[in-house]
């Protein structure tokens, strides 16, 4: 069984986590989100790849979701000791090796698809991980602060800032000449199943569905999706701030509304979401909060089932 899940973020990364322990046999590809890469210090950084890769490789911070485990910080400190900016993104001295690999081999004139393939040989996450464009884009937020009116990158409004400032717009820079990473579209058309984990909808996976081309292989593919809002509220994270920012409700049934009958042929929400409906969407109730891996495994369990049963 062929299964591509389009993935970002500690949400993501964590029901992946559970759907290779439920499917062991199956080959997984994940596409995963990159609007969130940011160059810092001169390096090149993949934050939902990187959580992914590490999530699934075994070296994650368990504690944050992020970051490597056992981690130390030395060049971060002498980095601010010379009061080189920005000092709010932490990245560790172990998560820096990763990045100072990637930006070489872009330097060298390597893809993302292939050095992402290279980092994941040291990794070996159990799936087949793909950024979902080579091509460099980047989500950016329009806000209104003491400093004006300004366009500021994703991970500045929602590191520095925890999203406490409102987010007029956000766009995907690059997106419009972007191009799907070599294999992506490929694993699509050969996918038995297609889920979309309990990522953010407007910057994790609704930027993936940004890329032209994606969107558009996925619609006749059984898609099953999971609910990433649980009695509007958000699992973790600020996605509230993103659907208000869209000027879409923090509910399971807008965020199915925001996806689409024609994309989405299936839906969890959690029991206290039981009443949400879309015409031609199959809707089931099941606990959704993925306290641990049991419970996480019986989310992607039901995610695939349902993917299975739409399939028939």
């Amino acid at each position: 069984m062929h299964i591509v899940s389009l993935a970002g973020g500690i949400g993501g990364a964590r029901f992946l986590r559970g759907l290779r322990a439920t499917a062991p046999d199956a080959q997984i590809t994940v596409i995963g989100n990159t609007g969130d890469d940011i160059t810092l210090f001169g390096l090149r950084v993949c934050p939902d790849l990187d959580t992914v890769m590490y999530t699934l490789g075994g070296g994650i911070d368990e504690a944050q979701g992020w970051g490597r485990d056992k981690e130390t910080h030395a060049v971060k400190e002498e980095l601010a000791a010379y009061g080189m900016e920005p000092q709010w993104f932490g990245l560790g001295d172990r998560d820096f090796a990763t990045h100072i690999v990637r930006s070489q081999m872009l330097a060298a004139g390597y893809p993302l698809s292939q050095i992402t393939e290279a980092l994941c040989a040291r990794w070996q996450p159990g799936v087949r991980l793909l950024p979902m464009s080579d091509d460099r884009c980047e989500t950016h937020v329009v806000v209104e602060d003491e400093r004006g009116r300004r366009a500021i990158h994703f991970q500045e409004w929602w590191v520095r800032l925890r999203a406490s400032v409102p987010a007029e717009s956000i766009a995907l820079i690059g997106a419009d000449s972007a191009q799907p990473a070599p294999g992506v579209l490929e694993a699509i058309a050969e996918a038995d199943a297609v889920i979309l984990p309990p990522s953010n909808p407007v910057v994790s996976i609704g930027t993936i569905l940004q890329v032209p081309g994606i969107r558009e292989a996925l619609l006749p593919k059984t898609v099953v999706g999971v609910s990433p809002i649980i009695g509007g509220a958000p699992v973790r994270g600020m996605a509230d701030a993103c659907l208000t920012a869209i000027g879409v409700e923090t509910s399971a049934q807008a965020v199915l509304g925001l996806y689409g009958a024609d994309l989405v042929d299936g839906w969890l929400v959690a029991p206290e979401d039981e009443g949400v409906a879309l015409d031609g969407v199959a809707v089931r109730a099941r606990p959704l909060l993925m306290h641990d891996a049991d419970a996480t495994a019986a989310i992607a369990r039901a995610a695939l089932d349902l993917a299975l049963e739409l399939s028939r």
